[in-house]
C-alpha cells in the first residue's frame, strides 16, 4: 500500500531534554537527507543505524538543530514504511522549527494515531493490536500494563484468529453438505454443528470471564467516598493519593465540590472521587455540591462509605446505608483514635456481610487493611495468572456478547431441527462479529473513529 509521507512530533510537549520528530513513507528518507547534514548522506547509511549532524534550514541554509537521526528501512519498522526519527534537543522552538523544515520539503502532518493506523493497514498488526497501544500508553498500574502489553503482543489476536477459524470450518462443513447432499449425512452435519458451536461457546464465556477485571484494569473503577461531613472523606482521599489534594478542616462543609483523582491501590486503578458530605443544609453552594455527590453516587463501581468511630450512628448514617444498597462497597469507620461511640456490630449489621474496616487515618491506621480488601473485592487468586489472556476494551466485550448470542441461535436451531443453511446464517453472522475485532470484518468509518482517539505522533 503506498501513501504518502506523514511526520509529527513524537514525544509530550514542552521543555526536556531531547524531543523526536518522526517521519514515515516512502519519501521519508529523501526529505530528511535534503535537511541534514553529517559524516554520510541518510539515503545511502545502512537501516537500523543512528548518525550525528545538524539540520539546515532549506532555503535560507542556516543551522536550524543539532540532531540524531535513526534511519530504518521498511519493511521491518512498526509502519512496514521507511522511518526517520530526528532527535533534537526538546524545547518547543526547537523541535517545532525541525517538524516545519520537514513539512516544507514535502511532509504532510500526521493524524492522531495516522502512525499506529498505517501499521494496521499495512499488515503489520492487527486491529486488537493497535488498540493495545492506546491502553499501553494510558495504563495507569503494573497490572493495566501487563494486560495492554498481552493484547500488543496478539494474545487476545490468536485466540480471536482460532475461534474464526474454527466457524470457518464448520461453514464450510455446511457448504459441502448443501452443495453435495449425496456425500454427507445432515444428521452428520448437525452433529459437527453443535460440537464445534458448543466448543465455541465455552470459549467465548472463558474470554468474557475476564471482562469485568479487564475494563477494571483499563478504564480504573469509579470509586466514590461517601459519608456525613466531617467524618474523613477528604484525609481518606489525601492518604490514598499520598498527597494534599482536598481541604481538610474541623469545619462541617468544608468540600463543596466533587473532586476527582486517578490511585494506583494494590495494582487496581481507581479514579476516586471524593464528594460533598451528604446532609441537609441551606447553604445552596453546599447544597449543589450534595447534590452532585448524589448523581456520582449512581455512577460508581465502588462505595466507600466513612463513618465516624466517635459519634453514635445517626439516622444520616443508616439513609447512605439505605443508598447504597446492592451496590458493591467498604464500610470504614474512621477517627479509631477517639473514644468509641459507635456500635460497631449495628454497623456490620447494616454492612450486610460487605467488608468493615476501623481507620484512623490521622495516625495512619488501617489503610493497609483497606487496600487489601480494595483488592480483594475484584481481584481474586483465580486472576492472578501471568499469561491469562484479559479482555479490557469495551467494543471487544461487546462483540464477544454479540458473538455468544449469535452462537447461541445457532445451537438453539439445530434443537429445533432448522435446516442447516439457516444454522449456517447465524454461524457466518458470529464469525463476522469475532472479525470486527481484530479488524477483518471491520468498517473504514470505525477505523478512522477508532484511530482518532490516540495521541499525535503515535
Amino acid at each position: 500500500m503506498e501513501l504518502d509521507t506523514i511526520a509529527a512530533i513524537s514525544t509530550p510537549m514542552g521543555e526536556g531534554a531531547i524531543a523526536i520528530v518522526r517521519l514515515s513513507g516512502q519519501d521519508a528518507i529523501a526529505i530528511a537527507d535534503r535537511l541534514y547534514r553529517g559524516k554520510k548522506k541518510l539515503t545511502e547509511v545502512e537501516s537500523h543505524t543512528i548518525h550525528y549532524g545538524h539540520i539546515y534550514h532549506p532555503k535560507t541554509n542556516e543551522i536550524i538543530e543539532e540532531v540524531m537521526v535513526t534511519v530504518l528501512h521498511g519493511p521491518k519498522t512498526f509502519t512496514r514504511e521507511n522511518i526517520v526519527e530526528v532527535n533534537c534537543h526538546g524545547g518547543l522552538v526547537s523541535v517545532n522549527r525541525v517538524l516545519q523544515c520537514i513539512l516544507q520539503e514535502g511532509a504532510r502532518l500526521a493524524e492522531p494515531g495516522e502512525f499506529t493506523k498505517r501499521a494496521f493497514l499495512n499488515g503489520r498488526i492487527d486491529l486488537s493490536q493497535a488498540e493495545g497501544v492506546i491502553d499501553l500508553i494510558r495504563a495507569k498500574t503494573d497490572r493495566a500494563m501487563n494486560v495492554a502489553l498481552g493484547q500488543l503482543e496478539g494474545r487476545l489476536s490468536l485466540k480471536i484468529k482460532n475461534l474464526r477459524q474454527a466457524l470457518l470450518e464448520t461453514v464450510a462443513h455446511v457448504e459441502v453438505n448443501i452443495d453435495y447432499p449425496e456425500y454427507d449425512a445432515e444428521e452428520m452435519t448437525t452433529s459437527i454443528l453443535r460440537e464445534k458451536g458448543t466448543e465455541v461457546l465455552h470459549e467465548i464465556d472463558r474470554l468474557l470471564a475476564t471482562a469485568e477485571q479487564g475494563k477494571i484494569l483499563r478504564e480504573g473503577l469509579a470509586t466514590v467516598i461517601i459519608g456525613r461531613p466531617n467524618v474523613g472523606k477528604s484525609s481518606l482521599l489525601n492518604s490514598l493519593v499520598h498527597e494534599m489534594k482536598a481541604i481538610v478542616t474541623d469545619i462541617p462543609g468544608t468540600t463543596r465540590d466533587v473532586i476527582e483523582e486517578y490511585v494506583n491501590v494494590r495494582g487496581v486503578p481507581l479514579r476516586l472521587i471524593d464528594t460533598a458530605g451528604i446532609r441537609e443544609t441551606e447553604d445552596i453552594v453546599e447544597r449543589m455540591g450534595v447534590e452532585r455527590s448524589r448523581q456520582k453516587l449512581k455512577e460508581a463501581q465502588l462505595i466507600l462509605l466513612v463513618l465516624n468511630y466517635g459519634e453514635e450512628l445517626s439516622k444520616e448514617d443508616e439513609a447512605l446505608f439505605e443508598a447504597i444498597r446492592g451496590l458493591d462497597a467498604i464500610i470504614i469507620v474512621n477517627k479509631t483514635d477517639l473514644p468509641q461511640k459507635i456500635n460497631l456490630d449495628k454497623v456490620k449489621q447494616l454492612a450486610q456481610a460487605r467488608p468493615v474496616v476501623t481507620t484512623s487515618i490521622l495516625k495512619d491506621e488501617g489503610i493497609d487493611e483497606l487496600e487489601e480488601a480494595i483488592k480483594t473485592l475484584f481481584f481474586t487468586g483465580n486472576m492472578e495468572a501471568e499469561d491469562m489472556t484479559y479482555v479490557s476494551n469495551s467494543r471487544h466485550i461487546a462483540l464477544l456478547h454479540q458473538a455468544r448470542k449469535s452462537v447461541e441461535d445457532a445451537l438453539g436451531a439445530i434443537e429445533v431441527g432448522m435446516p442447516v443453511d439457516m444454522i449456517q446464517i447465524d454461524i457466518t453472522r458470529a464469525w463476522e462479529q469475532l472479525g470486527e475485532i481484530v479488524g477483518d470484518t471491520v468498517h473504514e468509518s470505525l477505523i478512522d473513529q477508532l484511530f482518532s482517539q490516540f495521541c499525535l505522533g503515535k
